[in-house]
């Protein structure tokens, strides 16, 4: 919300200043201009007049004169709520170019002249929404590329977990398997060594139940 344009009070510039006003009331702003720099010709401490040429400029665009004439008013100005208007539209002419750092200064300094102040209030809370909504989104890329990242660290990271798991998982079943297969082996030879022994000892007992032959000497 824009507060431009304060009553006068120096009366030697009064003509010029009053009319300014009227001119920019009728949106003729580059005249008002010329009038409001005439009264400052008169007297160049004004508050009135530098505040009102920062209101023209601003209409026009002319945002980095304009703050220098708000500032210059607000030095001039000694009524507290008149120099807090002055803080006001600085901190409008810079949330409007997005400087919301300076424009949310401006704003406090408005606020501690003029506590009252409820526009001022809200245009703070405006910028500080504003001036946070930049944040995130100058670090809004960054941040989704860096979350794109850990995500496909911790996809990684999981696969990878999946695998080591399988792996032990496979190692466990072939060491088992091996085991298995051991203990198979082991009793398959016990078996065929068992089975042999007792092949070997029928035989031998068949044997001792059989007359033994004598061998023939040729020679005898």
């Amino acid at each position: 919300m824009l507060a431009c344009v304060t009553a006068i009070n120096a009366q030697s510039d009064r003509q010029y200043v009053r009319e300014g006003n009227r001119l920019y009331r009728k949106a003729q702003y580059a005249k008002a201009e010329t009038a409001y720099r005439k009264a400052l010709e008169v007297n160049n401490r004004n508050p009135q007049a530098a505040y009102n040429l920062g209101c023209a400029l601003m209409k026009q665009n002319n945002d980095s004169m304009a703050i220098q004439q708000f500032a210059d008013a607000a030095q001039l100005q000694a009524d507290k709520k008149h120099k807090a208007m002055a803080y006001h539209n600085i901190g409008v002419v810079c949330q409007q170019k997005k400087d919301f750092s300076s424009a949310i200064d401006a704003y406090k300094q408005a606020l501690r002249l003029n506590p009252s102040d409820n526009d001022t209030r809200y245009n703070l809370a405006l910028c500080k929404r504003q001036q946070q909504k930049q944040q995130n989104q100058s670090g809004g890329g960054k941040d989704d590329k860096n979350q794109q990242k850990d995500n496909k660290d911790k996809k990684n990271d999981k696969k990878d977990e999946k695998n080591k798991d399988q792996n032990k998982d496979k190692d466990k079943q072939e060491q088992q398997q091996d085991k298995s297969m051991s203990r198979d082996n082991a009793e398959q030879l016990l078996n065929a060594a068992m089975q042999q022994e007792k092949q070997i000892q029928e035989r031998l007992k068949a044997n001792m139940q059989q007359p033994r032959r004598r061998k023939l000497n040729k020679n005898w």
